[in-house]
C-alpha cells in the first residue's frame, strides 16, 4: 500500500511523518521496554538521520509512554497514517525506515493486528 507524501498531506503539518515508539516500563507485566524498544528507537533515529530524512517537512522519531497495545509489543505507530507496527529485531526497523518512512510503502508483514490491544 502506497501512502501520501508531503505534497499531498496537510499543508499545516510540521512533519511529513512522525513515528512514536512505546518505551513504557511496567514492573509486573510484560512491556515494550522489556522487549528491546529503546534499542529499536535508537536505531530508527540513527537511520533516519543518516538517510537525511530528519527535520521539518520530513520525519520525526519520538519516544512515547504506553500506547496501550501491549499485547502486540513492542510497538510503534506512524502518523499521519496511523499505521501500527509490531517489530522483532533491527532488520524490522531497517525495513520500516526504508519502506515506510523513506518510500511511503507500508510494511504489511509487520502490521499490528487491528483488534490487538492491551
Amino acid at each position: 500500500m502506497t501512502l501520501p507524501t508531503a505534497s499531498n498531506t496537510s499543508p499545516d503539518s510540521y512533519y511529513e511523518r512522525h513515528i512514536f515508539f512505546c518505551l513504557n516500563q511496567r514492573s509486573n507485566e510484560s512491556c515494550c521496554a522489556d522487549q528491546g524498544a529503546q534499542q529499536a528507537f535508537d536505531r530508527c533515529k540513527s537511520l533516519v538521520k543518516a538517510a537525511g530524512l530528519a527535520g521539518p517537512g520530513k520525519v520525526r522519531v519520538n519516544k512515547a509512554g504506553c500506547l496501550d497495545r501491549c499485547a502486540g509489543g513492542p510497538v510503534a505507530v506512524v502518523y499521519p497514517e496511523a499505521v501500527w507496527y509490531s517489530y522483532v529485531d533491527a532488520s524490522d526497523i531497517d525495513e520500516i525506515v526504508e519502506s515506510h518512512l523513506k518510500n511511503g510503502q507500508v510494511v504489511e508483514r509487520l502490521l499490528t493486528p487491528p483488534a490487538l490491544g492491551r
